[in-house]
């Protein structure tokens, strides 16, 4: 990374490598990344370790590891300028997991929407205990590397305040250890919805049952127009004033990928057809994406030199969050 990378404030993220990457990744977090490498200094890993509580098959979530780090970078990142990484590759995450864990009430563990709707939807008898400590491990995440933003869309914001609560503890206890994040939310394209579903967000968990969903990274263009061509809209024929859930998705969609504002884009299209403005959506989309898949195939072609950017970055960061442990470990009494 630069040398004046030290200087920018210090930003930490990361996605699960449980299922191809969709549109609504891409525009909420991916693109907002890539924008912003040289505004602060920048912290991405492919956070395997949460993949487990859906007991992947071990050869898929080595390949979408793989695919995940190749289309960070398809998309914008570059390793030059912030670093990429495997969660798994640095064993400071789960050790300081533990520690926070200790620190962590079960009443605050048992609020967190993800639970809460893993436990209805399967019992709470059945919910294996990562998805309950899940957040404790985000927060391991984010603090050892003293982030002072994190970029996530409104719905994770409940784990930002938890990993801001759980700092703020381990500080009132112990003296001042770690810096406390703050949430980084993207007012543009940082909430798509589903094209199916409108009025749920686009979502990789869904998209693995209903493929009519969401529009993934990797789609073909062919795929990409037929999917966008049967996304809900209104009952209406044409575009008019208020809009639904259906069209103000596309209209938002349209707005992100070319830059104009939602009320601009629905000037442009207010008494057009329904296919026409999904047509245009469509051309948007497929504009933005071809050369994503025309980089990623790219990267692909060369699997050796994507793991060695892994590796060499995960030797970078791991100076970084080792020192962060250690810091706590004494704090403690560990050491």
């Amino acid at each position: 990374m630069s040398p004046s990378a030290a200087s920018r404030p210090r930003v930490l993220s990361g996605i699960q490598p449980d299922f191809g990457l969709h549109l609504g990744n891409y525009l909420g977090a991916l693109r907002n990344w890539a924008r912003d490498q040289d505004r602060y200094e920048n912290y991405f890993c492919i956070v395997d370790l949460h993949a487990l509580t859906r007991h992947p098959d071990p050869e898929r979530l080595r390949a979408l590891t793989l695919e995940l780090a190749a289309m960070y970078i398809a998309c914008g990142l570059d390793p030059a300028r912030c670093e990429i990484f495997v969660q798994s590759h640095v064993t400071a995450h789960s050790q300081l997991c533990w520690i926070l864990e200790t620190l962590t009430p079960m009443g605050w563990l048992e609020r967190m929407t993800q639970f809460k709707a893993r436990s209805e939807a399967q019992g709470a008898e059945r919910v294996n205990t990562g998805v309950f400590t899940y957040p404790v491990l985000m927060a391991a995440d984010i603090l050892l590397y003293d982030a002072d933003f994190v970029p996530v869309g409104e719905d994770q914001r409940q784990h930002i305040e938890l990993s801001r609560d759980l700092a703020q503890r381990l500080n009132s206890q112990r003296g001042d250890i770690v810096r406390v994040p703050a949430p980084l939310i993207s007012a543009v394209g940082a909430r798509v919805m589903g094209l199916d579903t409108p009025e749920e967000k686009m979502s990789k968990s869904v998209a693995v049952d209903r493929p009519g969903h969401a529009v993934l990274l990797l789609d073909p263009p062919d795929v990409i127009r037929r999917k966008i061509a049967r996304a809900t809209t209104d009952t209406e024929p044409a575009v008019h004033k208020p809009v639904g859930a259906g069209v103000a998705n596309l209209l938002e969609i349209y707005a992100a990928l070319r830059e104009v504002s939602t009320d601009g884009a629905l000037a442009e299209f207010e008494g057009r057809r329904y296919s026409e403005l999904k047509g245009a959506v469509a051309d948007a989309v497929v504009d933005a994406m071809v050369p994503i898949q025309a980089r990623y195939a790219e990267l692909r072609a060369d699997d050796d030199g994507l793991r060695r950017v892994l590796a060499q970055s995960a030797a970078r960061v791991r100076l970084v969050a080792d020192a962060t442990l250690l810091r706590v470990q004494e704090a403690v009494g560990l050491r």
